[in-house]
């Protein structure tokens, strides 16, 4: 049975990935989802990667 998996675009923010097993980083390293909803880190500064740790909250803030 296949899972439907929807991903939504935050505005400034991660990509919000709902119904995913596993997520494949761009090393190819596969990352086991454990939660419903996952936040992805599309400022590539998170130190959690491939998990969004809020990190672009701050470098949005710097650049004001």
């Amino acid at each position: 049975m296949s899972r439907t998996v929807q991903v939504q675009p935050c505005p400034r923010g991660p990509v919000l990935v709902r119904g995913a097993e596993v997520v494949v980083d761009e090393d190819g390293a596969q990352h086991p989802v454990t939660r419903p909803v996952v936040a992805l880190c599309v400022c590539r500064r998170s130190s959690r990667k491939p998990w969004c740790d809020g990190t672009h909250k701050a470098i949005r803030d710097d650049l004001r």
